[in-house]
């Protein structure tokens, strides 16, 4: 993949993964390009991406993952006209496979800003606003992470992540006292978080490593450097059929 480092992206659709569990509806078709009230999933965030002023995205895909060029292009139009230029790291193509989250990432940094949103191409929270006044505020931060947080569903009930009075995100192991929530999927980060110290993989991941990012997340929370706010809206991680049919009843 050749990256364009003069893009600068403001944000990263992740829509890499197979959706095992979403058979046999993914055999033909990407997850992210699922239909949910008329329009594929990723577009959902594409649209509310582009209401909050961000015009640049880069979308990784791998399984299938050909269908979403198709399907989007390179510059996106949302309902009002206005258009959203798009990029794409294939990692299907490339390696062969997903590269986990942050390796992902790390595989598109080139092509990402200092400051970025990342949100799940599968994940469906129509009323999460990508607010520009959110992002200046992370950018004007020393933090590495912003995650929002929701309250655990039914499928994750132990939660990933703590939360304290100042909105830090607390890393506290599964099973504490503390109350835990689940990582929506949606952050803004800071390039820095994705090179040394915090990981020895280069920028533009050359190698294809497959990383997850909770460690990353967690050395980072350990240090103080990660904050983190509760999304009480509509958010369903649509991981199998039955969680698509609630994204479709979904206020």
């Amino acid at each position: 993949m050749a990256m364009n480092e003069s893009f600068a992206a403001q944000a990263m659709v992740l829509a890499a993964g197979r959706g095992e569990r979403m058979r046999p509806l993914t055999d033909h078709t990407p997850k992210p390009l699922l239909a949910v009230k008329g329009q594929p999933l990723l577009c959902w965030h594409l649209q509310a991406l582009l209401q909050g002023g961000v015009t640049r995205v880069v979308i990784n895909t791998a399984w299938l993952g050909e269908q979403i060029p198709q399907a989007l292009g390179e510059q996106w139009q949302g309902p009002d006209g206005r258009t959203q230029q798009l990029r794409y790291s294939h990692e299907g193509r490339d390696f062969g496979r997903a590269l986990e989250t942050a390796g992902g990432v790390m595989r598109a940094l080139p092509m990402l800003d200092e400051v970025f949103w990342v949100m799940a191409g599968d994940v469906h929270a129509p009323q999460l606003a990508y607010d520009a006044q959110a992002l200046a505020q992370f950018r004007a931060s020393g933090d590495l992470a912003k995650l929002w947080l929701v309250p655990n569903p039914e499928h994750n009930p132990g939660g990933d992540f703590g939360l304290d009075a100042q909105g830090r995100a607390l890393n506290l192991p599964a099973g504490h006292p503390e109350r835990r929530y689940t990582f929506s999927t949606v952050a803004l980060y800071r390039r820095e978080l994705f090179a040394p110290p915090w990981t020895s993989v280069p920028a533009g991941n050359p190698e294809g490593q497959a990383l997850p990012l909770a460690p990353l997340l967690r050395a980072a929370m350990d240090q103080g450097r990660v904050s983190a706010e509760v999304f009480l809206g509509a958010w369903t991680d649509v991981g199998t059929p039955e969680r698509l049919a609630q994204a479709q009843s979904a206020p």
